[in-house]
């Protein structure tokens, strides 16, 4: 039997991941005119991108990130009209509020910095923070407010993306294990726990957390590791907080976050992280972070102590040692690419890591600096 005919499917890009990355790659390769397959082990949009926070936020991100996450809030704006469906993304605007002094020179400083980016805040102190948000706590020392941000329903962003990529004409399968990835002189292969086979010139890895041994096996290791952010949701109260709330501090139990929907309920998170067993795909959900979040939710939000939880979950997410992604072409082996390790902060940036990762498939290029997010800043250390 000759290869061609051991082949069930053949394109120019074959994406493993169907979280947002994968489906947003799969929809914009589209647009350029590129056959795609995308192959997800479970269902799109299960793990990282599913049960994040669903922060669409720029600011407080690094400086060089800003560039896609301009290009991704563009998009953001777009979407209805660029898939046709609606994720409810709502523009408005997060809010960094900061306790101390040398937490607020950091919000000051970087309302400094990134202007260059195209980015700009606004900084509000003492009385004039608490009557531009009148809902925060009596203490806050300043806040910054980055208008044009926003959140939308983590839920429904990827799947959304790969029923568009499927529309288009991509290959979208679900249930469908990658066991075994091979190169020959054309074609990546990649061999599914079904025992079908599908060929590509071209083979993105956004695998999330699962990414490091896929990248490994082409020689590329790195220090991905998973943690469980921990999540939870309020009871229903009347709609007043408008824009996302975060805590901007250096320590990590207090740097949670709150935003509220339309329905009333309060979406929060933040603080410790807990623990992943890769292998049973399972994220421990810990009360006692719950429990640590509480009082740093209060001084946010005074009137937070009087609600009731009704939901807690946890997510799957990866995270690197310099907290930036792995974003771009391999160092080592030409046709693959990669998009993964977002840190806990890549819903937003996913219509831009698809679009550009788009680019770099179609034409081999992007205007997007991606520099700082090569695998290649780990191949010293592999060595």
């Amino acid at each position: 039997m000759s290869l061609s005919t051991q082949i069930a499917g053949r394109a120019d890009v074959i994406i493993a991941g169907g979280g947002v990355m994968g489906a947003a790659t799969a929809f914009f390769a589209r647009q350029l005119g590129l056959s795609v397959i995308l192959l997800e082990r479970d269902l799109v949009g299960q793990y990282a991108s599913g049960t994040n926070f669903g922060n669409v936020r720029r600011q407080g991100r690094f400086l060089p990130q800003l560039p896609l996450s301009n290009r991704s809030r563009e998009l953001w704006g777009r979407l209805p009209e660029l898939i046709g469906e609606n994720v409810e993304f709502v523009a408005s605007g997060h809010v960094r509020v900061s306790f101390k002094e040398e937490d607020s020179q950091r919000l000051e400083k970087y309302a400094q910095d990134c202007k260059p980016y195209g980015l700009e805040l606004e900084i509000y102190s003492g009385r004039q923070a608490l009557e531009r948000f009148p809902m925060l706590s009596p203490d806050v020392h300043l806040v910054s407010f980055s208008p044009l941000d926003g959140h939308a329903n983590p839920r429904l962003a990827a799947p959304a993306f790969a029923r568009a990529a499927r529309r288009a004409g991509a290959t979208v399968l679900e249930r469908t294990e990658v066991l075994n990835i091979s190169k020959n002189s054309e074609d990546f292969v990649v061999e599914t726990a079904g025992g079908q086979r599908f060929a590509a010139p071209q083979l993105q890895i956004s695998v999330g957390a699962w990414a490091r041994r896929i990248a490994a096996a082409f020689g590329e290791d790195l220090p991905l590791v998973p943690k469980a952010p921990q999540m939870a949701v309020t009871e229903p109260v009347p709609y007043r907080i408008h824009p996302v709330i975060g805590y901007a501090t250096q320590e990590e139990e207090a740097g949670v976050y709150l935003r509220q929907v339309e329905r009333g309920n309060i979406v929060f998170g933040g603080g410790r992280r807990s623990t992943v067993d890769l292998e049973a795909k399972r994220a421990r959900l810990d009360p006692l972070n719950t429990l640590r979040q509480m009082p740093h939710m209060e001084r946010l939000l005074p009137d937070f102590a009087r609600l009731r939880i009704i939901r807690t979950w946890a997510g799957i997410e990866s995270y690197l040692n310099d907290d930036i992604p792995v974003m771009g072409p391999s160092h080592l082996v030409p046709g693959l690419f990669y998009a993964f390790g977002f840190c806990g902060a890549g819903f937003q940036l996913g219509p831009g890591v698809g679009a550009t990762m788009a680019d770099l498939l179609a034409r081999g290029q992007t205007e997007i600096p991606l520099a700082p997010f090569s695998i290649a800043r780990f191949a010293s250390a592999a060595a």
